[in-house]
């Protein structure tokens, strides 16, 4: 007589002790009184099924029933020259086909095959046989699913210090094909260049992103509108790709990335146990071999690899990759300040003048820092390091203090010396006395306009004066003036009236 199946409480019981609790097949067979064999076989056929815990909460005592014991009478497929399975499943892949589609090809070649409903429900009883990570059809180059594994590796650095490395992991809906690399660290900037390192060995960008609402790329999870990270954000328009995170509390949307995760931690993480590392090198040298191996290997009862699956299926169906990399980039809000600059890491960089006071977006790069105003860059600047110092475009300030630009000391100098050369010596004497030439600038422009009021002449003579007497200074340039001191004659300039005695030889005596 066969054994009795336990009924589905005591499975479903077995299941939360076992994956859910994590005790042992002989704990679980004593808390459930059962056989320690009837447990372990029980545990075999959920991961064969793919089942984790907890279970999906669309499935039901049927439905897990099933996938634990699928029925072993083959479908009677041969006997209408049904389509082989895996072709129907490669070709849904593709955009645009259904499985209506598929059936009326069929039919055309098997005038006496199956009717509709009857070739749909043995596609779909051939599709629970499948693996979950395989299970549900997507459309080639669609999705791209990522996340971070549970387990980490061990790192043993120089000095001794073991540390964590964790799993990033990058699987393709329709093919399967995976990426697979270790991090130090599960920060933004990680996060971004597993995506970028991710694209580039597939050599393409899938339409969407489909992250498990990882805080660092998903900064507020909402079933409806998740609020993406502005550098994820960033990083997705440059790809020309969208980032559209799984929904909350939706099982079936994370299905692909969890099982996707749980493959990686069986094929990779189990299989580099025996391994110590020294170095975030040395580890993914090794990891990206069994990737190699993990992606080459033919997944059961698809007859392909996920290797040629990508090929076939996905990478025709992807975007090419932009001509340059992403470079990283963080984003930051600001305020212009009343001079019209905005201070990135104790640096200022100019906006234009009339949004002072306005907030601003600003995007940072190693390289680059780009400023835009409600969507659109108003300025671009190379970045600087050098703190407390100013980058200012001149198309950013008003008219009046653009003028200030064209001040130089040539260019004073030689506006000075129009109105003669004592002019042109007073505005360099006044800048030689000075810690920096432009603290002078503004006295020297002053005596160039006193030209203005007084006159060209009078002004290099009130120079000449203010030299011999040996004052640098517009106040005594312009007290001069005020005082017509510049029509005086200088003290070297009177003539000496010689003295009249008898004793001083005149010109006559040399003759």
């Amino acid at each position: 007589m066969a054994n009795k199946r336990l009924s589905m409480r005591k499975i479903r019981e077995v299941l939360r002790l076992c994956l859910g609790s994590g005790l042992s097949a002989r704990q679980a067979a004593q808390s459930c009184d059962v056989a320690r064999g009837t447990v372990k076989n029980i545990l075999d056929r959920a991961e064969r099924a793919g089942l984790t815990w907890p279970l999906p909460e669309d499935l039901d005592d049927a439905a897990i029933e099933n996938r634990l014991f699928p029925s072993t009478v083959p479908l009677a497929v041969e006997r209408r020259d049904m389509p082989s399975f895996e072709y129907l499943r490669k070709e849904l892949a593709k955009k645009h086909v259904t499985l209506q589609l598929l059936w009326h090809e069929y039919r055309e070649k098997n005038p006496e095959g199956y009717q509709y409903s009857q070739f749909c429900l043995r596609y779909r009883a051939w599709l629970k046989t499948l693996d979950i990570a395989l299970r549900q059809d997507y459309k080639a180059g669609e999705k791209l699913f990522v996340d971070y594994a549970g387990d980490t590796i061990p790192i043993h650095d120089p000095a001794g210090k073991v540390v964590p490395a964790y799993l990033f992991v990058a699987t393709l809906g329709a093919s399967n094909y995976t990426y697979v690399e270790a991090v130090l660290s599960r920060e933004l900037p990680s996060w971004i260049g597993s995506h970028v390192h991710a694209f580039e060995f597939m050599g393409s960008v899938p339409e969407i992103i489909v992250p498990d609402n990882v805080k660092v790329g998903v900064t507020h999870p909402c079933r409806y509108e998740p609020d993406l990270n502005p550098t994820y954000q960033d990083m997705a328009r440059h790809y020309r790709t969208v980032v559209i995170p799984t929904r909350v509390k939706k099982p079936k949307d994370k299905a692909k990335v969890e099982a996707s995760v749980l493959i990686a931690e069986r094929w990779i993480i189990a299989a580099l146990r025996n391994y110590t590392f020294f170095s975030l090198e040395e580890l993914n040298r090794v990891i990206r071999e069994k990737l190699e191996d993990f992606n080459a290997r033919p997944l059961q009862k698809l007859r392909m690899s996920r290797r040629e699956l990508f090929e076939t299926i996905d990478q025709p169906a992807m975007k090419p990759l932009p001509e340059r990399r992403y470079e990283y980039a963080e984003w930051e809000k600001h305020k212009a300040n009343i001079d019209y600059h905005v201070e990135v890491d104790h640096h200022y960089y100019s906006v234009p003048y009339q949004l002072k006071g306005h907030d601003l977006d600003v995007r940072i790069t190693g390289t680059t820092v780009e400023i835009l105003f409600k969507g659109q860059r108003i300025a671009s600047h190379a970045r600087s390091y050098l703190p407390g110092r100013h980058t200012t475009l001149s198309s950013h300030m008003p008219e009046s203090h653009k003028r200030y630009l064209e001040w130089t000391p040539s260019r004073i100098i030689s506006w000075a010396e129009k109105s003669g050369p004592s002019t042109g010596e007073m505005v360099k004497e006044i800048m030689e006395r000075r810690p920096h030439p432009e603290q002078g600038f503004r006295s020297c422009l002053g005596i160039i306009r006193l030209g203005r009021r007084y006159g060209q002449e009078r002004l290099e003579t009130a120079c000449t004066r203010a030299l011999f007497m040996k004052v640098y200074s517009y106040k005594s340039v312009e007290s001069i003036l005020k005082n017509n001191l510049d029509g005086a004659e200088l003290p070297s300039e009177r003539r000496s009236v010689p003295v009249a005695h008898e004793n001083i030889r005149g010109n006559a005596y040399y003759k």
